[in-house]
């Protein structure tokens, strides 16, 4: 019995309450005694090789846990961010294509570029759409200059061929790699999403064009080339190089002066460039005579 129970038995006369009394204390100290022991932690024997996933989790005192009030008074947490205002350029770029914004692209380096977007589809004069396949990561200053030359420039040539521009077909938009995938080279413009590589275009009525196939119409592919050099600052094709032989590279790499390079050879086939450059065989002229005969021919003279 605790000490201040033996005050109130004590300071009691009469036999009854005195009995009440200490009923009461009794089965304070009880409840008291109990609470008590849940609180303690069960000592259970400790495994060989660190703790045991399968022992029983600690009782918490009813008297430590918070109460439910407390939990109402904390402000609620929002699942997303807040979104960010669409950019002048999306708010453009909305009108004649479809995209999803990216935001800033954060990468090791110097790769990264702000305010992308995943350009998925463009909008023709006629409100056709135009497929980018598979959709390319550009920062929307250059998925405006790729709109803007698909529906101003590529869609136009491909009219003449009698069929409307229905794809874009992409070999590469954002990635953080040096130039011509080279370790140690200067970024690329791909690690800016900066720059787009054009394997070749699918028209209405299923035909194909590939930009580095010399059998393809070559109005078209003069069209196309002139537009892209008119309006990116770099174009590199057949002729440029062997990392572009079998597509296209446009970007907007800026340069002092607004210098751009323009390097795309539109090819013929090779059997029709031979038959316009042959001679006729009355005209072919005889090979020069090799040193030594020469040599013979003076001494004989």
């Amino acid at each position: 019995m605790s000490p201040q129970c033996a005050l109130r038995v004590a300071g009691v006369t009469s036999y009854g309450k005195t009995a009440l009394v200490l009923l009461a204390c009794l089965g304070a100290s009880g409840i008291a005694a109990a609470q008590h022991a849940s609180a303690r932690p069960i000592k259970r024997p400790r495994p060989e090789h660190g703790y045991s996933r399968d022992a029983a989790p600690i009782a918490i005192p009813q008297q430590t846990a918070p109460p439910q009030e407390a939990f109402a008074s904390f402000p609620e947490q929002e699942d997303s961010a807040p979104v960010a205002a669409p950019s002048p350029c999306n708010l453009r770029l909305a009108q004649v294509a479809g995209f999803r914004p990216l935001g800033t692209l954060v990468a090791p380096g110097e790769c990264g570029a702000p305010d992308a977007v995943l350009l998925e589809t463009v909008t023709l004069p006629d409100k056709s759409k135009v497929a980018i396949a598979p959709p390319a990561t550009l920062r929307c200053a250059m998925a405006e200059a790729v709109t803007a030359w698909l529906r101003d420039d590529v869609a136009p040539a491909a009219q003449k061929l009698g069929a409307p521009l229905r794809r874009l077909d992409n070999l590469g938009s954002y990635e953080c790699r040096g130039r011509d995938r080279v370790r140690g080279a200067t970024l690329s413009e791909h690690g800016r999403a900066d720059a787009l590589d054009v394997h070749g275009f699918r028209l209405g009525d299923g035909q194909v064009i590939v930009l580095a196939d010399p059998k393809a119409p070559k109005d078209f592919r003069d069209d196309v080339r002139e537009a892209a050099c008119a309006r990116f600052s770099t174009v590199l094709g057949p002729g440029s190089d062997a990392e572009h032989a079998e597509h296209v590279h446009v970007d907007l790499e800026e340069r002092r002066n607004d210098y751009k390079l323009c390097e795309w050879d539109v090819r013929e086939p090779v059997v029709e460039a031979q038959a316009k450059a042959s001679i006729p065989p009355d005209e072919v002229p005889l090979p020069r005579p090799r040193p030594i005969e020469a040599d013979v021919v003076s001494r004989r003279r």
